[in-house]
């Protein structure tokens, strides 16, 4: 079929590095491409879904979301976050990638000029070329910090910047003092922030710290996939002042309508009920890193420890990267995460420690071979 057939916007992007790996993972493959949590959903949120499901609640919701619910997000951010939101500033979505989504399509005009780290998320790039708009990388310090002085320097003309902490691919933690710096800087340049935080509960050496308390030109973006091993239920949320969220919702109405009413229902029980199934994950994860950082300087590897979320980024080059593969361990390349990250891999370590020290061994019979 002639490519004149499709949109310049879709034929300018890739299908996501991260989900072609996974979806070619073998049988005996240990999987640690993906960043899902290996944990079940927590049982009161399942019962709450249950009970929206017996209740009848299956039908349309409001387009910004159940009212209950946005007023345990504007809790949530005041309580956990220090920051003051009003209900009304609040849209839940299907997930932190259609939050990312709206927000791109409501702000970002055709050669708009869309600040990200680089190496970052996958899905950045592509929302801001889907917009029209232009990405551009913002480097990174040897330790896989954001340059601040260098993001400042980008910042001039520049429209969006997309701040991601604790981050993926690195899973660095951006101190109080960096994210203030930016927030302040974007403020006085007129770019509108946009803080992805959807890492924030796994935080293993440094407090995470929320953007929107240094500035007012912030749209903070967070979901229950992470924090509650709620993935597949697809709920998200943002907040943003009222005029940006007034146009966002414009884009939401017209490409979702709504977010799923049963997981609207789950999400209020997640956010409302028990919180220390989080602490449990944060606690399990943080040994998960331990060991996978440990055995991999152990193997010879040399790279920054991760400070949050479930992954470490870490140097392996084409041919190395092929014998891992070969070994039946699924990690991401570098490349998919960057033009800067050539020679990088992500590992995640959301499996279980039994998968993590397999998946080790055989890395180390990798590195072996070469």
């Amino acid at each position: 079929m002639a490519a004149e057939r499709f949109a310049e916007r879709v034929r300018g992007i890739e299908i996501s590095g991260i989900r072609r790996m996974f979806e070619g993972a073998g049988k005996d493959a240990i999987n640690l491409g993906l960043g899902q949590p290996d944990f079940p959903t927590p049982p009161h949120i399942g019962d709450a879904a249950v009970r929206a499901i017996r209740e009848g609640k299956t039908g349309y919701t409001a387009n910004s979301g159940i009212p209950e619910l946005r007023e345990a997000v504007s809790e949530k951010f005041r309580r956990e976050n220090a920051l003051s939101c009003d209900p009304s500033c609040v849209i839940v979505t299907a997930g932190a990638s259609e939050a990312l989504h709206i927000v791109m399509q409501a702000l970002v005009d055709r050669g708009d000029r869309v600040l990200m780290t680089d190496p970052g998320f996958v899905s950045y790039t592509a929302l801001a070329t889907l917009a029209g708009g232009r990405p551009e990388g913002v480097p990174l310090d040897a330790g896989f910090h954001i340059d601040v002085e260098a993001a400042k320097e980008r910042m001039d003309g520049a429209h969006l910047f997309v701040l991601n902490t604790p981050a993926n691919p690195t899973g660095m933690v951006e101190s109080e003092e960096s994210i203030r710096a930016l927030v302040e800087y974007a403020g006085d340049q007129g770019v509108t922030v946009v803080s992805d935080e959807v890492y924030e509960h796994f935080t293993y050496d440094r407090p995470h710290v929320s953007a929107g308390r240094f500035g007012e030109d912030v749209v903070t973006i967070n979901a229950t996939s992470k924090t509650y091993s709620m993935t597949g239920w697809r709920l998200g949320y943002l907040a943003a002042p009222k005029p940006i969220v007034e146009e966002c919702l414009k884009v939401h109405q017209y490409c979702q309508a709504c977010a799923t009413s049963i997981s609207q229902y789950a999400a209020l029980a997640a956010l409302t009920g028990d919180q220390s199934p989080v602490a449990a994950m944060r606690e399990e994860y943080r040994r998960r890193r331990d060991l996978v950082c440990g055995g991999l300087h152990d193997i010879g590897f040399s790279f920054p420890e991760p400070e949050g979320a479930f992954y470490a980024f870490l140097p392996i080059a084409d041919d190395l990267f092929n014998r891992i593969l070969k070994k039946g361990v699924i990690v991401v390349q570098g490349s998919a995460f960057g033009v800067r990250a050539p020679g990088y891999a992500r590992l995640s370590y959301a499996a279980s420690q039994d998968d993590l020290r397999r998946a080790l061994a055989r890395i180390a019979d990798a590195v072996e071979e070469a």
